[in-house]
């Protein structure tokens, strides 16, 4: 995920979120299936399928990329900003957003296992001020907007290459130099070391344990990408760009590898670094689930597949064999509950087509895991090779057009924060009409929550419900008849009431639905609360 943007590319610009419609408003043309509608013509008493789409962004932390802006904020301002976001993503109809927790062996809460990050306060170690925690602070004001928030974590990149501040004294470069090696211009845990994975697992379980968070999320980093020996450059953005380094500097994991080969191993190098990472997939999905079963585990990849499994045509970067990255196992043995692939190229060039790649790790998902691509979307405006609105447009609807993808993940929030080309308004006014549930992940639970209970009454306007959650209820799905057309929308099972306004052109609702969601997707007992006399 862009490792190598040490500053950003475009100031944050905190635009007013866009107005907010009551039960929503308007409807299109009819999408796929497993979108739904805004709307649907239909004369029948029973409402539609609830809409199911993953619509969510990441919000990056490291090098002030998303949030906050700058460091050395105010609390207030760090909360301002993070209202504007979270509003911006209620008003564009997103349903998640993927929030940077730990950048570089760092946290943006307060932790006993790892110091404050730097891209707060300006300094790693010093907490911000006024004291607040902030991620509770994310994660309280995403479920009152009904949106789910993920925490995204590095698992071992210890250390930037632009941090400005000296580690702290309770840094991991500073409790545990050993398992710290130093790579080009980064520092990094090394995957080998036992201590190192203990570490990043800790910290995994500590958030887990302590926050209400719907997931956790890793990215692309497991060992580093390349980067020249000399001079030493770091590879993330020369793999993407389909530019291999040359004279690649190894990764200095001599002291673990010894050891391995003391202790009787027969792996090769390679398979062995493979396996240290397949080690912690697999220990983060088990262990996750131990503590929270209702928390998913989903996983950011580089888009290219292994060299010997891509269809023809697909050329250019491994993580099989530079990252030590094998997803096509982690697919295959289900350690993960979503997979979003980075598919940060155009549809047309052959060489990394958006949509053969999608195909490809559609076809890598035997167990029926979900697959959320994730788009470059912050290439649009950019400096050089710059997108038009139109090719993230064009990506969504790929994706809709296959039913095994369910959902999509911007890169990153700034571009939808600062509407670049108008891409904000295109994408509310032609791709996300309406609201959408994420799909559900039956393979974690599949108990329905319980029924809520509703009092509806009629206003001179609107039909007015009191609406007091169930069991295991975390959203209400909320569908009203206006004549002939059906409208949905999602409301937080924290909120106490809910208008539905009546139409100025199709009249009053004349049927009301309501039903409840819980924590991974299931739907309950549709009630049916209001029906015209």
């Amino acid at each position: 995920m862009l490792p190598n943007m040490n500053k950003r590319a475009f100031t944050l610009g905190l635009a007013s979120a866009f107005a907010l419609g009551g039960l929503l408003a308007g409807c299109g043309t009819k999408p796929l299936t497993h979108t739904g509608p805004v709307a649907e013509t239909s004369g029948g008493d029973d409402p539609p399928a609830a809409p199911r789409e993953l619509r969510a962004a990441w919000v990056s932390t490291v090098a002030n990329i998303d949030w906050p802006s700058k460091p050395g904020l105010s609390s207030a301002k760090q909360q301002q900003e993070a209202i504007a976001i979270l509003d911006r993503a209620k008003s564009l109809n997103l349903n998640a957003i993927v929030l940077q927790v730990r950048p570089s062996a760092d946290a943006i809460y307060p932790s006993k296992l790892e110091p404050w990050t730097e891209y707060l306060s300006g300094a790693q170690g010093k907490a911000p001020m006024p004291a607040y925690d902030p991620l509770k602070f994310w994660i309280d004001q995403a479920h009152a907007r009904g949106l789910e928030l993920h925490a995204w974590f590095n698992p071992y990149r210890a250390r930037m290459d632009a941090a400005r501040s000296q580690s702290a004294p309770n840094h991991i470069t500073n409790t545990n130099p050993d398992i710290v090696k130093r790579y080009g211009k980064f520092m990094w845990m090394d995957p080998g070391e036992p201590a190192a994975v203990k570490q990043t697992m800790d910290v995994i379980l500590d958030v887990v344990r302590r926050y209400d968070i719907d997931g956790v999320h890793i990215d692309d980093y497991f060992y580093p990408y390349p980067i020249e020996a000399t001079p030493a450059v770091a590879g993330n953005a020369a793999a993407l760009d389909g530019r291999a380094a040359k004279a690649e500097l190894d990764f200095p994991d001599d002291p673990a590898w010894q050891r391995y080969l003391k202790s009787d191993g027969t792996l090769a190098r390679a398979d062995w670094r493979r396996d240290n990472v397949n080690r912690l997939i697999e220990a983060m999905y088990k262990g996750i689930h131990a503590e929270k079963s209702w928390v998913r585990f989903g996983i950011s990849p580089f888009g290219l597949g292994r060299p010997d499994r891509r269809p023809p045509g697909i050329v250019g970067f491994s993580q099989y064999d530079k990252l030590y990255a094998d997803a096509e196992l982690w697919l295959q043995e289900g350690w993960l509950d979503y997979f979003v692939p980075q598919l940060y190229w155009p549809i047309k060039p052959p060489g990394q087509a958006y949509d053969v790649l999608l195909d490809y790790w559609i076809g890598q998902n035997p167990l029926g895991r979900h697959i959320w691509p994730g788009l470059f979307t912050s290439r649009i405006g950019a400096p050089t090779r710059d997108y038009e609105p139109d090719e993230v447009l064009q990506q969504v609807s790929v994706t809709r057009s296959r039913p095994l993808a369910t959902g999509h993940i911007h890169f990153s929030m700034v571009a939808l924060m600062q509407n670049r080309k108008g891409i904000s308004d295109q994408l509310r006014a032609s791709r996300y009409t309406g609201q959408a549930l994420v799909p559900a992940t039956p393979w974690l639970g599949s108990t329905r929550p319980g029924t809520p209970a509703i009092k509806a009454v009629r206003g001179a306007r609107s039909v007015d419900l009191s609406l007091t959650a169930g069991k295991g209820n975390a959203l209400y799905a909320i569908w009203a008849r206006h004549g002939n057309e059906w409208r949905f929308a999602v409301a937080p099972a924290a909120r106490a009431t809910w208008t539905v306004s009546d139409d100025e052109r199709l009249g009053p609702a004349e049927i009301v639905v309501v039903s409840a969601v819980d924590r991974l997707g299931n739907e309950g007992e549709r009630v049916r609360v209001w029906s015209k006399p």
